[in-house]
């Protein structure tokens, strides 16, 4: 899979290529995406859970029976959960969101799709998706598995990934534009 040569380069990669290996063996990786959406759900939504993913303060320990419990607590499957405890053992949970998505380009790939990353100044509504999802489709000829996060500082408009294509219709980035035309 020529998707997977270019994301086993990174850490996070090489761990998503092991968590997508593992899926696809127990045919699962519907359930492990699942499980991972809702990990990064709980990684934009709960500051501690991303504090504790992020603090090179939390001790291995703690680490593992935090995440144990998250586990439990969102539901995850069991693959996903004891995935998240290697991260917590192996010191990595750092690595979590670049997993995550790099996790969702694998298992685009596997479907056919192609995966974009849509980065909004507010979160998008499900009909917004939809919508860009299909404008997507129309523009590249084939289906489009989009991955969402929200910067605020972007103070509106999107920017869109494909590949190493980039579309940026950012208030932020037309604002810097035109005072760089102003000085010009």
């Amino acid at each position: 899979m020529e998707v997977s040569s270019g994301i086993q380069a990174s850490l996070a990669g090489r761990y998503a290529t092991a968590l997508f290996e593992l899926a696809r063996d127990a045919k699962a990786i519907d359930t492990v995406e699942a499980s991972l959406a809702t990990l990064r759900q709980a990684l934009d939504d709960s500051d501690d859970f991303k504090r504790l993913t992020t603090s090179p303060l939390v001790s291995r320990g703690d680490a593992t029976k935090a995440v144990e419990a998250t586990a439990k607590s969102l539901k995850l499957d069991a693959t996903t959960a004891k995935f998240l405890g290697v991260l917590a053992e192996n010191r990595r949970l750092n690595q979590l969101a670049p997993v995550i998505r790099a996790f969702r380009q694998l298992s685009a790939a596997h479907r056919g799709e192609t995966n974009a990353e849509i980065i909004s100044a507010y979160p998008l509504s499900d009909d917004q998706v939809a919508a860009l999802k299909q404008q997507l489709r129309q523009r590249i000829g084939r289906d489009v598995a989009v991955d969402c996060s929200v910067d605020p500082s972007l103070l509106g408009g999107l920017v869109v990934r494909i590949g190493s294509q980039m579309i940026d219709s950012s208030i932020k980035t037309r604002l810097d534009s035109l005072a760089h035309a102003m000085k010009g």
